[in-house]
């Protein structure tokens, strides 16, 4: 429909560029012809700006009031409140029409302007929001991150060009707000932390391994007695000696620490020396997943419960996630399940 004084706008623009300034009135600034400065509008200013926009469109006062299911009266007193803080007259009046002045089609284009501004900006956000772009921070331990948690996080971009990944190992449970980090890849029972949120991505299992060198001289325990008489390699944090764990179905959890010579605090080292015979290691299912697979190493008293625990994607509480963050954590938790056996 035409506009007053010439102007034309087709009826979806007319739709979108109402429905914007009304959606948007707490983002809209309108520069200050007289004195070139952006003003700050309030609430109530704004919405004098999508009245006067609207009842340019809809070509009078009447028909606007219509629109906005309002009075005539109520849309002649809200223009005529712009017109003085203005400091300009925006429509000439008849008792049965109203036309845009000079100074009101130079305001119309410009609030049409600022709608525009509005609708790219928002649109550049929302594309923002659901592209999964940028640079993605995990941290992750060192030998679940090198074997398990990286190889599957980087096939994220064969098919997100826009992507970056920067991994850190690390088996210090780091600071994800502090040291900058999006995501975490953690082992074990978690410390509540209400700035952050977690997920189970996998469930890992404990076994009990040597080589077959190794059992053919010593033999195959088959009891958690007979572990007494086997040599083990034990894992060792600090000045603490790690002893294995095995569930109960009844009471609490039996510890068992085998007679040891070698204490390490490296678990792939510890795989190491059961490849060499060393003794007996108790270590996780997927790290010598592929040495048992190729006949190194075998897996001893597999009738007996074996401990497990979980993994966890844990990220800084966000009312909105990124998409980065929540593909990474999908891909997974999709994948991960597969390669703790």
């Amino acid at each position: 429909m035409p506009l007053p004084c010439g102007l034309h706008l087709s009826a979806p623009s007319r739709l979108r560029s109402s429905r914007y300034i009304v959606e948007n009135l707490s983002a809209v600034a309108i520069l200050n012809r007289q004195n070139g400065a952006i003003m700050e509008t309030n609430m109530e200013q704004l919405k004098g700006i999508s009245i006067f926009v609207q009842t340019a469109e809809a070509g009078g006062f009447s028909a606007a009031a219509e629109r906005l299911h309002l009075t005539r009266s109520a849309v002649s007193k809200t223009i005529a409140r712009l017109e003085q803080r203005l400091g300009v007259r925006l429509f000439n009046r008849t008792t049965r029409s109203q036309s845009l002045t000079e100074e009101g089609r130079f305001f119309y284009e410009r609030c049409l302007r600022a709608i525009e501004e509005i609708r790219i900006g928002e649109a550049q956000l929302e594309s923002g929001r659901r592209a999964v772009r940028g640079r993605l921070r995990v941290s992750m331990p060192v030998l679940f991150g090198r074997h398990c948690a990286a190889p599957i996080l980087t096939r994220l971009l064969d098919d997100h060009p826009d992507l970056e990944l920067d991994f850190s190992f690390s088996d210090r449970v780091v600071d994800l707000l502090e040291d900058g980090f999006d995501l975490a890849v953690r082992n074990g029972p978690l410390k509540d932390n209400p700035d952050l949120m977690a997920r189970a991505i996998a469930r890992q299992s404990m076994t009990v391994c040597a080589s077959p060198t190794y059992l053919e001289k010593y033999g195959v325990p088959q009891t958690f007695d007979e572990l007494a008489h086997h040599q083990g390699i034990i894992y060792r944090r600090g000045d603490n000696d790690r002893a294995w764990i095995f569930p109960s179905a009844v009471g609490p959890p039996r510890e068992v620490l085998p007679k040891s010579r070698l204490r390490l605090d490296d678990l792939a080292s510890i795989a190491d020396a059961a490849v060499e015979g060393r003794g007996l290691a108790w270590l996780t299912c997927w790290l010598v997943r592929d040495r048992v697979l190729s006949g190194e190493l075998v897996r001893v008293l597999t009738d007996v419960p074996s401990n497990i625990f979980e993994a966890y994607a844990v990220w800084p509480r966000s009312p909105v996630m990124l998409p980065k963050v929540r593909l990474a954590i999908d891909i997974l938790a999709a994948n991960l399940p597969r390669l703790m056996d």
